[in-house]
């Protein structure tokens, strides 16, 4: 009998090692996604891959396009190769899935034994939650969600930034394209339908231009059934639709112009839009946000076929967010992280708005406004003092202390259009975020050559914000310096960054054996503008630094120079620009 139970204390460490072993897959998934699934229940889960593609060689190209298939040709091929014994898995137990390759990930939704399955694989780095979260709803304290009568004149935050000093130089987001991932839109608002890519003025093409990344009705309404009629756009939706308000608010802030010319709600009305639903009726979820993402890095048809990275927008404004008290945590964070780290290596600028957890530090704690390479915008009201729902900085969640928001635009009492073809006033740093969005359009429009510079153009909004600052300090961020946790760098200023914008030089440019110089400068009463080597016809503009356009004339083939009389100009600095066979010289000419 002792010799027995002394055989039996001896197996013991045994036993709870074969234990510990057969469960060490458990150490590979998310312990709210064991929990979900604990009781025999099913749910939606993420298959992170081992492998992740490396796609910094992108930095060495050049354009937009350049980068953009890079990084498109570089993720889909990573993908391909490293998901293969994950698919062959999920289809073999005849399992749900959808494969990504802007995040090297897999969709799918099973039991216990079917995640079990898959974490085993040594080609599985972790199995993530795939929660339903909400969207964060305007501030109704500072606005209204009932439509208004029209204002006249501009809306106050497109003036503020002096976005319409920019139009007056010749640059309202022509040529440029923005994307918004959000509740849908509704692309047929008389003060958007114009701006929308897919439409030609004459009849509507969605493929490209369009993407409906909801497949199913949330179960976080709580509805008797989960009948697609429940949502006014239904499911899968092939043509724009918004089943909410909150994403055609924000796209008429970015593109915005109505018929009646005196009236503009639009940072950049020159530009064209594209987008994606990533919300039902206000809830998201994670791999509804990696869809959006991925479909803005290569869009595709309406058959979610033929992925094209040339269509690619240059910006994204993303006014949503995944907290962390609805599922989304540290252990997932990663998969949000890599999905706007490789946008950026494609070329697109990804604004993010910072969220509404004000007015406590710290309080950016989700994706993706968390993110190093998101670009984050807090809000500000008209006074230009910071919204006390705006989040601030610094980011603790992760560890990482790093500043945010990076900096502020209005986002207070903005009007602008929602369903019905009415109009409304919002505030939330939702309503900021368009504002960015928007001005980047105005950046590109001013100079293409910047296109797909991301890190060069979220670095010329920082340098021209407005310095702003605040009595609160923020870990190591004092308020009373630049940048700060409140205010990042400060209220944006359109006209100060397209300025500066002007004076970036294209290499391609210096290389095509063109001279542009002012002679004298400063100069007093005459200034001579020159250009050595210019063949073709060309256009000079002169502005000064409001904006205002001073001087204009036409260049004959063969032109060499101007004299431009000063007499009656103030003293200061003026800004040229000399355009020709789609180049263009930018410089300053000083008046004494």
């Amino acid at each position: 009998m002792k010799k027995t139970l002394l055989l039996a204390l001896l197996f013991l460490p045994l036993l709870a090692w074969k234990n510990e072993d057969n469960d060490a897959w458990k150490k590979k998934v998310d312990a709210s996604l064991l929990e979900k699934v604990a009781n025999g229940e099913t749910a939606s889960f993420l298959i992170l891959m081992m492998e992740q593609a490396d796609v910094s060689d992108s930095r060495k190209l050049k354009t937009k396009t350049e980068k953009g298939a890079f990084v498109f040709g570089r993720l889909r091929q990573t993908a391909r190769q490293s998901q293969a014994a994950a698919i062959a898995l999920l289809e073999q137990e005849k399992a749900p899935y959808r494969s990504f390759f802007i995040v090297n990930i897999i969709q799918s939704k099973g039991g216990m034994e079917l995640i079990r399955k898959v974490a085993e694989l040594e080609s599985v780095a972790h199995v993530q939650d795939n929660p339903t979260v909400k969207l964060e709803e305007p501030m109704p304290e500072e606005g209204s969600l009932d439509a208004i009568g029209l204002r006249d004149g501009l809306e106050w935050g497109v003036e503020k930034i002096n976005a319409d000093d920019v139009w007056a130089m010749g640059y309202n987001g022509q040529g440029v394209v923005v994307g918004g991932q959000d509740t849908g839109y509704e692309w047929d608002h008389p003060a958007i339908k114009s701006k929308y890519r897919g439409w030609n003025g004459a009849t509507a093409d969605h493929n490209y231009n369009w993407h409906d990344a909801i497949h199913e009705i949330s179960p976080l309404h709580g509805d008797s059934t989960t009948d697609p009629s429940l949502n006014p756009c239904g499911l899968d939706s092939p043509v724009p639709c918004d089943d909410h308000n909150h994403g055609t608010h924000t796209m008429g802030t970015m593109v915005g112009d109505e018929s009646d010319q005196a009236k503009k709600i639009g940072v950049a009305p020159g530009a064209h839009w594209i987008a994606c639903r990533n919300m039902e009726r206000g809830y998201g979820s994670p791999s509804t946000y990696i869809e959006c993402f991925e479909w803005f890095l290569a869009p595709t048809d309406l058959n979610n076929e033929n992925p094209d990275p040339s269509k690619a927008p240059h910006v994204i404004n993303n006014s949503w967010s995944c907290p962390e008290l609805e599922g989304c945590n540290p252990s997932n964070f990663v998969s949000m992280q890599i999905a706007v780290d490789n946008l950026k290596a494609a070329g697109v600028v990804v604004v993010v708005s910072a969220g509404n957890e004000g007015s406590s530090c710290s309080t950016v704690n989700t994706p993706a406004a968390m993110l190093e390479n998101s670009f984050s915008i807090g809000a500000t009201m008209q006074n230009d003092t910071i919204a006390g729902f705006s989040s601030r900085g610094p980011v603790l969640v992760d560890g990482s202390g790093r500043l945010k928001p990076d900096v502020a635009a209005p986002g207070v009492g903005v009007r602008s259009c929602i369903r019905n073809g009415g109009f409304a006033t919002y505030s939330g740093t939702s309503m900021a975020g368009p504002h960015v969005a928007g001005l980047v359009a105005l950046i590109i429009s001013a100079n293409p050559a910047l296109a797909g510079q991301v890190e060069q153009i979220e670095t010329i909004i920082e340098q021209t914000a407005r310095p702003m600052l605040s009595n609160q300090s923020c870990g190591e961020f004092s308020g009373m310096e630049v940048p700060n946790a409140v205010y990042g760098y400060g209220r944006v200023d359109a006209l100060a960054a397209v300025m500066a914008a002007l004076e970036v030089v294209d290499d391609k440019e210096v290389s095509g054996g063109v001279t542009v110089k002012v002679l004298p400068n400063p100069a007093r009463e005459q200034a001579v503008i020159a250009a050595e080597g210019l063949e073709g016809p060309a256009q000079l503009r002169v502005f000064a630094l409001s904006g205002q356009l001073m001087y204009q004339s036409a260049w004959a083939p063969g032109q060499a120079y101007e004299t431009i009389n000063l007499n009656n100009w103030p003293v200061g600095i003026y800004l040229y620009r000399l355009a020709s066979g789609g180049r263009t010289w930018t410089g300053k000419l000083a008046k004494q």
